[in-house]
């Protein structure tokens, strides 16, 4: 098989995973309905700004509950959604934020019934999911929707001969103890989890049944978290195990054509996997909504209360009103910055304690003036870099300063410094919200620097 063949079809494989749910479909289904030889023979295929006329789109991605028949098979027909998630595809700088929704948050329907918010899908199908979820979050709507059905993650998983990462419970996951078994056992739900902390290597079954798994005091938003890891460790070996990827193509290609519904065209889903082919590694954003009470409503069902300042801030952030790209830096105007003109505030939101004074400890050193030091709001994975500055290029300052381990951080540019009041006489240029990579990368880098 031609090289850059091979090369095309891994790139674009590996590259779309990274925009999450969306993009690997829309890149298999490319795979299906258009072979891949016919775009790398010289098929010109339009940019997505050409075809959808704007430089974002929203896309609603919702996986199918189900349930089961009296003969013990599985149905999905007018079921829930189990897994919401709202994303935003930023054509200008080829990234993807993804905010996840946990399917027991509080809303009300078009008929006036309060509920979970996942019954729309079951109610009036994708078409009354977009427009509840829509309402909900406070967005004009969704351009374009992705259902996954019920063997959609079991299947995948399998395709590509299972994926290996370590089993956690709640404690472990929300940095709050230690890491532990987790068993449970639930027939009628057909819930069988019997797992031991460790890396282990599991197949498309036993991977369900780990992001399906809440029964512990994290509940939802743990299982949200479970299934980015399974979505993560699938991602690493699609695109560290292109071989593997390759020889399993037949298989991908069967699942989205078998498990996923779109109303993606075939040209969207081909100019898509050819944009996102050149997704940057730092450019997947995910976040979701936290809730900050839960109640029983007249159906019977306990739903969670979202915390509302903080589902705001992130439906402006990730999905109104993104960071635009950031011009070309001028290296001789970074280099020319004064350290002790910029201020700096840290947050910790990798889970590791002290890495918030390590990263301040860094700057400091360098020159730069810290400010503030303290803890994030929730588990931050991919560090953040914002910028609020009337120094230029304070931002790219400060990541150049921090080296190797922020070298892919996007710097993201947010209203300029307020003047100095009485109240804050120093308000900061930058804020870094550490990360787990970064975090980690440091750890890392300071115990190879001993003798």
């Amino acid at each position: 098989m031609d090289k850059d063949l091979i090369r095309r079809i891994a790139l674009t494989v590996g590259a779309l995973f990274l925009v999450g749910v969306i993009a690997v479909v829309a890149g298999f289904s490319v795979a299906f309905h258009r072979s891949p030889i016919q775009i790398v023979m010289g098929q010109i295929t339009p940019s997505p700004q050409d075809l959808f006329h704007k430089d974002r789109i929203l896309v609603l991605a919702e996986g199918l509950d189900y349930d089961y028949t009296n003969k013990d098979e599985e149905f999905s027909t007018q079921s829930r959604s189990d897994v919401i998630k709202a994303i935003d595809l930023d054509f200008r700088t080829n990234s993807a934020y993804v905010l996840s929704i946990p399917r027991d948050m509080d809303a009300v329907l078009p008929n006036g019934q309060e509920t979970k918010i996942n019954q729309a899908q079951a109610d009036g199908g994708v078409r009354e999911a977009q427009a509840v979820i829509a309402k909900w979050l406070g967005i004009p709507g969704f351009d374009r929707y992705i259902i996954l059905r019920v063997d959609t993650t079991k299947d995948l998983v399998n395709a590509i001969g299972g994926i290996d990462l370590n089993p956690m419970n709640s404690n472990a996951l929300k940095h709050e103890g230690p890491n532990g078994p987790i068993d449970y056992d639930d027939s009628w739900g057909h819930l069988h989890i019997h797992f031991k902390p460790g890396m282990q290597h599991l197949n498309g079954d036993q991977a369900v049944s780990y992001a399906r798994f809440r029964h512990d005091w994290c509940s939802d938003p743990c299982r949200i978290m479970r299934q980015t890891q399974v979505m993560q460790s699938a991602l690493n070996k699609i695109r560290g195990e292109r071989f593997n990827t390759l020889v399993h193509m037949n298989d991908l290609i069967g699942v989205f054509a078998r498990d996923v519904q779109t109303n993606l065209t075939r040209d969207e889903e081909i100019s898509l996997a050819t944009q996102f082919a050149r997704m940057p590694k730092n450019s997947l954003h995910t976040d979701q909504v936290p809730y900050v009470d839960d109640k029983i409503v007249a159906d019977g069902g306990d739903v969670l209360i979202p915390n509302e300042a903080e589902k705001t801030r992130q439906v402006q952030s990730m999905l109104l009103d993104p960071p635009a790209p950031s011009p070309s830096p001028d290296a001789l105007a970074i280099a020319a910055i004064d350290p002790q003109t910029v201020r700096v505030d840290v947050e910790n939101g990798s889970g590791i304690p002290g890495a918030a004074r390590r990263v301040a400890a860094l700057l400091r050193n360098q020159g730069f003036r810290i400010g503030d030091i303290g803890n994030a709001q929730g588990d931050v994975v991919a560090t953040q870099l914002h910028e609020h500055s009337r120094v230029t290029y304070a931002g790219l300052k400060v990541r150049a300063a921090l080296g190797k381990a922020a070298k892919g951080v996007p710097v993201i540019a947010d209203a300029q410094t307020p003047a100095p009041t009485p109240a804050n006489p120093t308000p900061s240029d930058v804020t870094v919200i550490v990360g787990a990579d970064l975090a980690s990368a440091l750890t890392v880098q300071a115990s190879t620097a001993q003798p």
